[in-house]
């Protein structure tokens, strides 16, 4: 049970275990630097449960460790329980958008679900990509665009927050 008024933001990618749990860390460590007293849920997931219980990608918690995050959220699959506990529910590229909105069990559940790129329009990306068959640089991008992502989306949050 999440505190009340303490916002839950649930990050989806497909598996679980590249883009989602690069999300979790780095958006924790930020709302962590601001020592806000309001405390923020903060959760991944995947669309498909295929790593169940497994944790991140070796080469993606190895190059988040070069920066300093640290990735030990263990894998899970998105489930219809989580339209209810969460505030936000990000995907990180559109089919994650699309299987999300198609899980939905409402209409309201389906106002909760966002693009991670959509907090940073200046980035003229709408997709944080897969790295997971990719090369080295590939979860650098990633790392990349989710940093720069993560800031807007907790102004937007706490913007909200305010308004309440």
């Amino acid at each position: 049970m999440k505190p009340e008024n303490a916002p839950a933001i649930l990050f989806v990618c497909l598996g679980n275990i590249c883009r989602s749990p690069t999300a979790e860390s780095v958006f924790r460590a930020k709302v962590d630097a601001l020592k806000l007293e309001t405390p923020f849920t903060i959760d991944s997931a995947g669309i498909l449960g295929v790593h169940e219980g497994a944790l991140a990608d070796a080469r993606m918690r190895r190059h988040a460790t070069q920066r300093g995050y640290h990735l030990e959220s263990k894998s899970r699959q998105v489930t219809v329980a989580d339209f209810d506990h969460f505030d936000y529910i990000v995907g990180m590229d559109k089919q994650n958008y699309r299987d999300l909105i198609a899980r939905a069990p409402s209409a309201e559940a389906k106002k909760k679900v966002s693009l991670l790129l959509s907090y940073a329009p200046e980035l003229s990306r709408s997709e944080v990509p897969d790295p997971y068959y990719g090369g080295e640089a590939g979860f650098e991008d990633v790392l990349d665009l989710i940093e720069q992502a993560c800031d807007p989306l907790l102004q937007h949050i706490l913007t909200a927050q305010h308004r309440k």
